[in-house]
């Protein structure tokens, strides 16, 4: 919430379903507005009211009646939002916008609202957020360059209120997504979750029909059971029974949705085969691939998503389990393992390390990049 320039009239949130876009609303609206007022009013496009009820007309009536921020959750899901967004913009310069919306929505190729709109991504619980929310703690975000430069006085810092690798695992499991603080099953949530990002995120936002739905949970399963791993996009156009083509697009989607990450080789990029796919964090791998997961696919998940995260660019690397950074132009190499065993004497390669408290020179424990937003 601190990182966003509120001054803007029309401000996008976009995120994964399930991390929380609206508990971000409401409690925006908590923190910066007095509600006696009346001047700040959240609305669903899940109402059915807005069926008949035009986001103009009713933005206008707000405005008369006093109003000064509109809230809207879910706008995707009324037929030409951006249509009607842009005319609030324009004809309503006293009132300001904040709507929620899929991952899978291009605003920034959208002409109504591409150059009025400002875009941020709501990202799943990193692994510092994680902690901090369950135990009350205050720990800060740190750069990939102060991690890399500074990471054993940093995790020597935390170590000094909490036993970091003791909860790791737990972060692993069920941390990524807001909800395992409710007292739900969480996998059984989380997989119901995944159903809604396919059904709605995925066919209604793309407007694929509904008789697609069985392939695509098909190849989102195929893909859960070998990630990290090389697709062969023939096989999996044979087992879905689709084209090759629709295979491509469809791993597109399931990455805008934030399924599944797909990693290339230097120099190439989507159309083309990626070179990896992982799952998008490492609590999807659990309910789908069961007692299959693997400690170094799990490692090397969570690398991956938290440096994605973090804006970072990553590219795959000469040999398995190494990845090629690129952040504020300079470029790093990664190897990612389970634990310390020998000497690393590589000065060009940094260890990012699993069963490590604390790392030393070019070996840094793997929970650490989980502090990087």
């Amino acid at each position: 919430m601190d990182q966003i320039d509120w001054s803007h009239r029309l401000i996008g949130i976009k995120g994964t379903r399930g991390v929380g876009k609206t508990v971000f609303l409401l409690q925006y609206a908590k923190k910066y507005f007095d509600l006696d007022k009346r001047d700040c009013l959240y609305i669903n496009m899940n109402q059915f009211y807005f069926t008949i009820r035009s986001i103009t007309s009713f933005a206008k009536e707000f405005v008369e009646r006093g109003g000064k921020t509109l809230l809207i959750d879910q706008v995707f899901k009324y037929p030409n939002w951006t249509k009607e967004l842009r005319e609030c913009y324009e004809q309503l310069p006293q009132l300001k916008i904040v709507f929620t919306t899929s991952t899978v929505m291009k605003l920034g190729e959208d002409a109504e609202v591409s150059s009025i709109v400002k875009v941020y991504n709501l990202r799943g619980f990193s692994y510092r957020e994680y902690l901090n929310v369950q135990f009350g703690k205050n720990f800060p975000a740190y750069t990939l360059e102060e991690i890399v430069s500074n990471h054993r006085q940093i995790a020597e810092d935390i170590y000094s209120q909490i036993d970091a690798l003791e909860h790791f695992w737990g972060y692993l499991h069920h941390g990524y997504y807001p909800f395992f603080l409710e007292k739900r099953n969480f996998s059984e949530n989380l997989l119901k979750t995944v159903n809604m990002m396919l059904e709605i995120d995925v066919l209604s936002v793309r407007q694929i029909e509904m008789s697609y739905l069985p392939k695509l949970r098909k190849l989102l399963y195929l893909l859960s059971l070998s990630a990290p791993g090389k697709p062969n996009i023939s096989q999996l156009s044979i087992d879905c029974e689709i084209s090759r083509a629709t295979v491509t697009n469809y791993l597109e989607y399931l990455r805008s949705a934030r399924l599944i990450n797909m990693l290339y080789k230097e120099g190439e990029e989507y159309p083309k085969k990626p070179d990896l796919v992982y799952m998008h964090n490492t609590n999807l791998m659990f309910p789908l691939k069961k007692s299959d997961v693997s400690d170094q696919d799990l490692r090397e998940t969570f690398f991956y998503n938290q440096l994605h995260h973090s804006d970072s660019k990553l590219r795959k690397g000469a040999k398995g389990g190494t990845f090629i950074v690129e952040y504020d132009d300079t470029i790093y190499k990664f190897k990612i393992e389970g634990q310390k065993t020998r000497s690393k004497n590589k000065s060009d390669l940094l260890y990012a390390v699993g069963n490590l408290k604390t790392g030393d020179k070019n070996i840094i424990p793997l929970w650490l990049f989980g502090f990087l937003y």
